[in-house]
């Protein structure tokens, strides 16, 4: 699904790139070419952290809400590239929702190497209790 949706950006990309009069990046007047670029830019920088803490996340944690996670990461990320295709503060609301993501993917993260160093030096086990926990927060992801 991520493939598909950078597959996506770039045809956006390519879309307005071949509507704009000039050669190459510096092509004046285009704001929409610039608009449109400047989000495959920003939503390409976030892939390599999302992908690392979703991988942790399921790996570490729990794998039910983090892929659950994940694919609310990817429909935000679309809200985030259209919303920047018209006035820039229209992405604001899908940036700040894909941070949120991020963040609770990076605590189940942090939750999941902290039981382990639980078990290795207490004999402490909480998986139950963190899956448990996740499982119910992740539906708040939802609450916009």
């Amino acid at each position: 699904l991520c493939v598909f949706l950078t597959a996506f950006f770039a045809s956006k990309v390519k879309y307005e790139s071949k509507h704009c009069d000039g050669k190459g990046f510096q092509r004046q007047g285009s704001s929409a070419f610039d608009r449109v670029y400047t989000a495959n830019q920003n939503c390409g920088h976030s892939y390599p952290t999302f992908l690392a803490v979703l991988w942790c996340a399921g790996l570490l944690c729990s794998q039910a809400p983090a892929a659950f996670a994940g694919l609310m990461y990817l429909f935000v990320r679309q809200k985030y590239f259209v919303g920047y295709l018209g006035e820039r503060t229209q992405s604001t609301p899908g940036y700040l929702f894909g941070k949120r993501i991020i963040l609770f993917l990076f605590l189940m993260s942090v939750a999941g190497i902290l039981n382990y160093y639980l078990i290795f030096f207490f004999g402490s086990d909480f998986e139950m209790y963190i899956k448990t926990m996740t499982s119910a927060i992740s539906p708040l992801l939802l609450i916009p």
